[in-house]
């Protein structure tokens, strides 16, 4: 059913909620991940207008990104990795659409009211406007 996944990552201990989910479900439908992280610092965020050289934020994602694949690809995964730049809404719909991913999976902070305008952003944007299911995992305590 789900042939290709990305797998949002936040670069946080929240990232360690989801890959448990979606190990499984890309066991079960034999899925390949595409992990994907999306830098939103000032480098990141205008790296190609004004032509910047890569930030240590962006250099440690990547890496991150990499033990992270390294991790599920000793699992028996079909594993990729791409760090998108700027807006994380827009880099994970963007990713997801180009590299034909059939669901999205992130997680979810459970925010109320304020916390919602200031951190629940990205959730709300990418699941109204994916073309795609979105799977959202509740972080842990």
């Amino acid at each position: 059913m789900y042939k290709k996944i990305l797998v949002a990552l936040e670069n946080s201990n929240a990232d360690q909620t989801l890959l448990p989910h979606v190990t499984e479900l890309a066991k079960l439908h034999r899925s390949d991940l595409l992990l994907v992280h999306v830098a939103d610092g000032f480098v990141a965020r205008n790296y190609n207008q004004l032509n910047l050289i890569e930030s240590d934020e962006m250099k440690e994602d990547r890496v991150y990104l990499e033990n992270a694949a390294s991790k599920l690809r000793s699992a028996g995964l079909s594993v990729d990795t791409y760090l998108a730049l700027g807006d994380p809404a827009e880099g994970i719909l963007k990713a997801a659409d180009e590299r034909h991913c059939d669901l999205i999976a992130m997680t979810a902070h459970g925010h109320r009211l304020l916390g919602d305008l200031l951190f629940g952003s990205t959730i709300n944007e990418v699941r109204h406007r994916a073309q795609v299911p979105v799977l959202l995992v509740r972080v842990g305590k």
